[in-house]
């Protein structure tokens, strides 16, 4: 992946994308200031590969422009657009392996958020970690909910 060829996103951008995602949604400005600064900017063409089913995983993406898609078992799935963010589950396993491929479908922009980063972050703020663990927790009882319901 290259980097964004030197363009900065604002770090109110940054913070604003990064208030959409469901992960850190419970998470105050002050976190969000935090996170964004650990985030790198990168921008990747259309058709690469950012992430592949059963790979190891060390980092998670937020899309800032550009769409991606998802396949699972190679199958395709959603399409994720600007605010998506993606490999979250990275940062709280590190090395856990990738659940999905995900592929850029356009040019895209991205901030990536390393799990040594993020867990550093943790240790220094306990709180963030606290509000991620409870922002997983919603999303596996809403998975759980979803799968009774078919």
């Amino acid at each position: 992946m290259a980097s964004n060829g030197g363009r900065r996103w604002p770090r109110d951008t940054k913070v604003k994308h990064l208030a959409e995602v469901p992960l850190f949604e419970s998470c105050t400005k002050s976190d969000l200031v935090r996170i964004a600064a650990l985030a790198d900017e990168l921008d990747v063409p259309a058709g690469r590969v950012l992430m592949r089913q059963g790979e190891y995983g060390h980092e998670c993406f937020v899309i800032l422009e550009g769409k991606a898609k998802v396949s699972f078992r190679g199958r395709r799935g959603t399409t994720l657009g600007p605010g998506a963010c993606f490999g979250e589950m990275a940062l709280l396993q590190p090395r856990g392996k990738r659940s999905a491929t995900v592929t850029a479908e356009t040019d895209m922009d991205l901030l990536v958020l390393g799990s040594r980063e993020f867990a550093s972050m943790v240790e220094r703020v306990p709180s963030v970690g606290r509000k991620v663990m409870a922002a997983v927790a919603d999303r596996v009882r809403q998975a759980e909910r979803g799968q009774t319901a078919h």
